[in-house]
């Protein structure tokens, strides 16, 4: 695999792609296909897992009785940061772009539609002044294991629960705890995911980093985040 392959892609890059049955969420590309029964989803599957080498890497994949969920994602992404080293993150590269395209000519192939404004991702967000002592924590008990925490996420390597990300805040006393949900949702989907919030006795709070995030407030105030990946 050369460098160039695995270097982490660009928004414009990801747009410039029209992965027409695939979005990107918070790091990953998804993608659902209507399948319609259990049987024509495995066969499915089954065929994906047949392309074998001619895939560059095999997605995450959910069969159910009417649907088939796929996520793509490499782990070993290159970040370059402008004042630092290159690390490796997990992130969509142009591996992923690849493979997104050969699974979408296979469901054309077998007659499967795809649904990508259905897909959607939730993460947890939690404001603290001190990540070193909160993420341990937080990965034990959420995965089994502090070896789980990425940076200063914990991810759950068996996708079971939500990503927990640490927001940094000044210090401040106990007991205040401020969890929020972040919600990811297709680019093309956010605006009436809002307007649907609002609708429903909801209030935006926060919109000047729209259209990569959204604040959204519940009738006593607990918030979410309607979050894109464009804008960042």
């Amino acid at each position: 695999m050369t460098e160039s392959l695995r270097e982490m892609l660009k928004t414009k890059d990801i747009v410039g792609a029209e992965l027409a049955d695939w979005r990107k969420l918070a790091q990953a590309f998804h993608g659902r296909f209507l399948t319609g029964d259990f049987a024509t989803g495995l066969r499915f599957v089954a065929a994906i897992g047949a392309l074998g080498e001619e895939l560059a890497h095999q997605p995450e994949v959910k069969l159910t009785a009417t649907f088939v969920d796929l996520k793509l994602i490499s782990d070993d992404a290159v970040y370059q940061p402008d004042d630092g080293p290159a690390m490796q993150v997990p992130w969509v590269t142009q591996k992923d772009v690849e493979v997104a395209r050969r699974i979408s000519e296979l469901a054309k192939e077998q007659g499967i539609a795809a649904d990508p404004r259905a897909v959607t991702q939730v993460e947890l967000g939690l404001d603290t002044a001190d990540v070193a002592a909160l993420g341990p924590f937080w990965a034990a008990v959420l995965t089994s294991s502090t070896d789980s925490r990425q940076g200063d996420d914990v991810r759950d390597p068996g996708g079971q629960v939500p990503t927990i990300w640490f927001q940094g805040t000044d210090a401040h006393e106990t007991p205040r705890q401020r969890f929020h949900i972040d919600l990811w949702v297709p680019h093309d989907v956010a605006h009436e995911r809002i307007a649907a919030g609002v609708a429903a006795g909801g209030k935006v709070v926060y919109d000047k980093e729209a259209p990569s995030f959204t604040v959204l407030a519940d009738p006593e105030g607990n918030k979410v985040c309607i979050c894109t990946f464009l804008d960042r």
